[in-house]
């Protein structure tokens, strides 16, 4: 039976197709401190600021796959394990503070984005879309049931806390990012034409 994904689907893999591990850790730092810059990006919005986060992570997760996305991901997570000021207001990583269950969410949707990359969902704008509300319900899912349990143990607090004041960010996020994600295909796609004639 036949592979179902090609990694050529990834802009990454037409931009940059030579593989090897010195270009995976290269593509794994990239994406590590991508997140780690949009962490630091706050918009005012009302009632809470919101970061660029979650836009990163699909952004990632889209651009070079589910093994190198999580790569990133968890590179990003070790630093601020290891105290570097990487993580949204440059706090330290608390593996059971309130965030933990979002935090878990990034790993999730930057390898779901990755896989639906790699089977071409994200060169259209119908699968592309689904393919982010996934990923977003990836990272809010986990981040939520956390909330609740860990935290505040009551449902309409936890979704007035976790989920209602960020619904118009994200949303205005995964339109950035599905924006973003078909220019980078556009260029993927652009590239070799140009170096081929």
């Amino acid at each position: 039976m036949q592979a179902r994904h090609d990694v050529r689907a990834l802009p990454v893999s037409a931009i940059w197709p030579e593989g090897g591990l010195l270009r995976d850790a290269l593509v794994v730092l990239a994406g590590a401190a991508l997140l780690a810059a949009a962490a630091a990006v706050r918009v005012p919005m009302w009632p809470v600021p919101m970061t660029m986060q979650t836009f990163a992570v699909l952004l990632i997760g889209a651009s070079i796959g589910p093994r190198l996305g999580a790569a990133s991901v968890v590179t990003y997570l070790g630093g601020a394990a290891l105290g570097l000021p990487v993580l949204a207001g440059g706090t330290a990583l608390v593996l059971g503070g309130p965030t933990f269950g979002y935090l878990v969410g990034f790993l999730l949707a930057a390898v779901a984005m990755g896989w639906a990359a790699q089977r071409g969902w994200t060169r259209h704008w119908p699968t592309l879309l689904g393919a982010l509300l996934i990923g977003e319900a990836l990272i809010y899912l986990p981040g939520l049931a956390w909330l609740h349990l860990a935290w505040l143990h009551d449902l309409r607090a936890t979704l007035a806390a976790g989920l209602v004041p960020f619904l118009l960010g994200d949303g205005l996020k995964l339109l950035l990012a599905a924006a973003s994600i078909r220019l980078l295909h556009r260029a993927a796609l652009a590239g070799p034409r140009r170096s081929g004639g």
